[in-house]
């Protein structure tokens, strides 16, 4: 295995040169550094973790506290989660996994075990009780979501608010007046999932303002679910010709549905997707969708953390961070004027 030392007589230099190079504590010329610099690339010199975190009082660790729901859409999580992991190593960071199943507990017990120099958090609710306990315990923690009350915690989320504002105006614009918004499972809205929520907010709020007639159903995804849904919306809403989907599952139940029920999409039924682009382009037609990057909420969270890890570490008040990604709509085929007779 390669040491310090086997650094310091590459580069010709000595072994606390090198030792102050990697900790960045004393001031050393640019030649220097970019020598040891070099040999470290060259030797493939790692430092000792045990010995780093000892040094530094960090473990250069990050715990990101992943969902494990059967009412989650698993692709976006595991590209949120990846790229949390990928902006975390380009920092010199490794993450460790623990599950949201575990709720407060798990994160106290990670505080507690000295493990990770912070937290990310996923799939914040609203009132979410892990919240507190990183309060209580000092934890410097970044949040993938917006809850009620984000004093104290830097969050990155989309701009769900306004996703669902843009679903409501492109609708509105296309001269749909009876529109449906089908969302997740009622367990999502049962505990307040705040993507949920707010989603549904800001479809409602610019519904009424361009005075759209809509519901709102929850919906579990399967094609069972969805075929009772459906039927349920043109049973109360005969009339409705415009339909925003947030669970990613039903989207091909419904599509099916609507052809199966003689409705065209887009000549007698508009659809628009809350979901990825690649997700849109897969179906038939493809999908009129309100998106956002989940690499872009993994690279931002990871920022936002060590940024207080190192605030906290210099002594300071770490700042609280709040930032909203925008949503684009991206128009394709799925969505077109809405029949003469409901103009």
């Amino acid at each position: 295995m390669v040491t310090i030392a086997d650094v310091a007589r590459h580069a010709g230099v000595s072994s606390s040169t090198v030792s102050y190079v990697l900790s960045g504590k004393r001031a050393i010329s640019e030649e220097t550094r970019n020598r040891v610099r070099v040999s470290v690339r060259e030797l493939g010199y790692h430092p000792n973790a045990g010995a780093r975190a000892l040094a530094a009082r960090r473990s250069h660790i990050v715990a990101l506290m992943v969902p494990l729901r059967t009412d989650v859409y698993v692709p976006v999580v595991m590209e949120i989660a990846v790229a949390v992991t990928m902006a975390a190593r380009q920092h010199g960071y490794d993450v460790l996994l623990i599950t949201n199943d575990e709720g407060p507990d798990g994160v106290r017990r990670i505080v507690a075990s000295g493990l990770a120099d912070g937290v990310i958090l996923m799939d914040v609710e609203l009132g979410d009780v892990r919240i507190p306990v990183l309060r209580s315990q000092g934890t410097q923690a970044a949040l993938i979501g917006l809850p009620d009350d984000p004093a104290g915690l830097s969050c990155v989320d989309h701009d769900f608010v306004t996703a669902g504002a843009l679903c409501a105006d492109h609708l509105a614009d296309l001269g749909h007046r009876e529109v449906a918004f089908i969302g997740y499972g009622s367990g999502v809205y049962s505990r307040h999932a705040a993507y949920a929520e707010r989603t549904v907010a800001g479809f409602g709020d610019r519904a009424e303002q361009r005075g759209l007639r809509f519901v709102h159903r929850a919906c579990e995804g399967t094609y069972e679910s969805t075929a009772g849904t459906l039927a349920r919306i043109l049973a109360d809403r005969p009339e409705t010709t415009g339909f925003v989907v947030q669970n990613e599952s039903a989207i091909g139940p419904l599509l099916t549905l609507l052809r199966s029920s003689g409705r065209t999409v887009p000549e007698d039924a508009s659809v628009v997707a809350l979901c990825q682009a690649q997700l849109a382009e897969q179906f038939a037609p493809r999908l009129t969708s309100v998106t956002g990057s989940p690499q872009e909420l993994g690279r931002v969270a990871v920022e936002q953390l060590l940024r207080r890890i190192t605030q906290a570490g210099a002594g300071d008040r770490p700042e609280d961070e709040r930032v909203l990604l925008t949503p684009v709509l991206t128009v394709r085929d799925s969505t077109g004027s809405a029949p003469r007779t409901q103009l």
